[in-house]
């Protein structure tokens, strides 16, 4: 068994992530609205690729309810190729610098796996969050590049970059996998001095459909690094191919395990529909209120 349900040690999770000195309080949950500005995203590929259209959709993940905008520039959806340095920069720059001019006090998260991004960005718009679905795997000075600049971090597990990590995923225990390689991701960010990291078991990410379900049906295991944990399921596949539907329809589902995840003791979560999202922490939090 990984932890003991009376383990005292779950009680002390970090509630706060310090952004450029700015603290934010994550002891009730919070939204991540997504932005992707990538012509090939599962979901909303090509929607938000002008500077109108992307400040348009910030605008609306703000008035919504999110504490936090993740902008993406490549997809890494199961199959997506890797696009180029260049092409990231030329995509990602843009967004950043128009949402960070149009709303100055947002809290952003930048999903990338490139230090050479991180550098470019942090020179530009100076703090953010890191987005790494790779948890530190595809870039040997990410970690480096995050600790020298102080930049709160999200760590995922992925199992292999996007066009081959669905390709026959196998685990001895998906959970204990996962625990066990965030485990030690942890510590090698703990040398380096980076203190604020948020934890991502990475739905989707080289991980067939059921190793998806029994994560979820597992997810207070990820107590044990007393860390705010992120969960990302919107609109993914683990939920339309199950209902045989498509993703246009996947909101229902979406809210279904969002729900269960915050009744696990997810902290964050990750999402393209952020009215919904909030309006779920809402209610499950006032379940949790009276159950106290």
């Amino acid at each position: 068994m990984l932890f003991s349900k009376n383990d005292k040690r779950f009680y002390k999770k970090k509630s706060t992530l310090n952004m450029d000195g700015k603290l934010i309080n994550l002891s009730s949950p919070v939204v991540m609205g997504i932005l992707n500005v990538t012509p090939d995203s599962f979901y909303d590929g090509g929607a938000y690729t002008t500077k109108d259209a992307i400040i348009k959709r910030a605008s609306q993940i703000l008035e919504e309810g999110a504490q936090f905008i993740d902008i993406g520039a490549m997809s890494t959806r199961p199959g997506a190729l890797e696009i180029s340095l260049s092409e990231e920069l030329d995509r990602l720059l843009p967004a950043v610098k128009a949402v960070r001019t149009e709303f100055p006090e947002v809290s952003l998260s930048v999903d990338t796996y490139r230090s050479e991004v991180i550098e470019a960005i942090y020179n530009e718009i100076g703090s953010f969050m890191v987005n790494d679905i790779s948890g530190g795997t595809f870039d040997a000075k990410i970690f480096e590049t995050v600790a020298r600049f102080h930049l709160p971090y999200i760590l995922m597990h992925s199992k292999g970059k996007s066009d081959e990590m669905q390709n026959g995923p196998v685990y001895e225990d998906i959970v204990k996998d996962v625990v066990l390689f965030l485990s030690a991701q942890v510590q090698k960010l703990r040398l380096l001095g980076v203190s604020d990291i948020i934890i991502d078991p990475g739905f989707g990410f080289g991980k067939t459909s059921d190793h998806n379900y029994e994560l979820m049906n597992r997810l207070g295991a990820f107590k044990i690094f007393e860390l705010p944990v992120l969960v990302g399921v919107s609109r993914k596949a683990m939920i339309w191919r199950t209902l045989g539907i498509t993703p246009d329809e996947s909101l229902n589902g979406t809210t279904v395990l969002n729900t269960l995840a915050l009744s696990a003791g997810c902290d964050i979560l990750r999402v393209h529909d952020v009215k919904e999202a909030v309006e779920t922490i809402k209610l499950v939090g006032k379940i949790k209120s009276i159950a106290k």
